[in-house]
């Protein structure tokens, strides 16, 4: 591991949610937490560095076509999931990255199991799929909102130990995706209750902010420690040895981006994609058919692609 790498994986240690570990949101993590990165503009500096690291090893992981990234992304109304999709993959070839945004569940999703419609949008081999909200909607909205379960179309009986089972399902189903080459990041983004109050009040005074505002996200904000305890209860359950979770303080954006890219580029550097390389005989294909093109070349016109005419 190079200095650089040892840095990355340092710096994401404190956001990492032990397996095993018993969260508790409020006591365990903050959302204003800055570690050693003091000033915004150092912190543009290190995300332009994380985004230049995550280009090079996202080309890789496209050619290698071996294994796929599937980030897990996870927070509040506010919580910046949009803007750091942006800004982390902003260098990234757009080609190799498909966002999934979940919304209400449609009659046919419905009409299926809770995790079907999470495995149609799972990313290929050499992609890196992001989910804007995932499979754990379905014990965060769901369990504070229990009445939503009525939709679902669940057997008689089969409510009791529900969150349990729905939990281990879950660990069960991420450990079969990265069993086969899938490899999840699983990110929250912890954000205070005071620093969700203020994007909502610039939401509403800035006209270009406003189409982003919902009486929905109010009417959400209601039940704020509810989903304290559903979100401490899924990070305890569900950050395991093959997906742990990681906690990113959210309270300043910029800072969030940079953690959530140097978490992202770390899986990268860990899962360590080559270049395919070419055996003896399809290099020695390829000296012929470059001798064949050389041979095309107008008289007096340069040989040479990389000489510059």
């Amino acid at each position: 591991m190079t200095s650089r790498e040892q840095r990355i994986a340092d710096f994401i240690e404190p956001f990492r949610v032990e397996p095993g570990s018993k969260v508790t949101l409020a006591k365990d993590f903050e959302p204003d937490f800055k570690g050693t990165i003091r000033s915004k503009k150092r912190g543009r500096k290190l995300l332009d560095q994380g985004i230049e690291l995550l280009a090079e090893y996202q080309s890789r992981l496209y050619a290698q076509h071996t294994h796929g990234v599937l980030v897990v992304l996870q927070a509040l109304d506010a919580g910046g999931k949009d803007g750091t999709i942006r800004h982390v993959m902003t260098g990234v070839n757009p080609q190799g990255v498909a966002v999934s945004s979940f919304k209400v569940p449609s009659s046919e999703e419905l009409d299926h199991d809770y995790l079907w419609r999470y495995g149609l949008r799972l990313p290929a081999r050499g992609q890196i799929g992001i989910f804007n909200r995932s499979h754990y909607e379905e014990v965060l909205v769901v369990r504070v909102h229990e009445e939503l379960l009525d939709r679902q179309k669940l057997p008689p009986g089969s409510r009791r130990g529900l969150w349990k089972r729905r939990y281990r399902e879950i660990n069960e189903w991420e450990q079969t995706l990265t069993g086969n080459g899938i490899k999840i990041v699983k990110l929250f983004l912890n954000l205070s209750k005071e620093e969700q109050r203020s994007r909502f009040l610039r939401r509403i005074d800035l006209p270009d902010k406003n189409w982003k505002f919902s009486a929905a996200d109010i009417r959400e904000r209601d039940y704020w420690d509810d989903y304290q305890r559903a979100f401490s209860t899924m990070l305890s359950r569900t950050s395991t040895a093959w997906a742990p979770w990681y906690v990113i303080p959210a309270d300043r954006k910029w800072y969030a981006r940079i953690a959530a890219g140097a978490v992202i580029a770390n899986t990268l550097i860990e899962i360590d994609p080559r270049y395919p390389t070419v055996g003896k005989k399809a290099r020695e294909a390829l000296q012929e058919i470059r001798r064949d093109l050389e041979a095309q070349a107008p008289a007096g016109a340069a040989a040479d692609p990389f000489i510059e005419k």
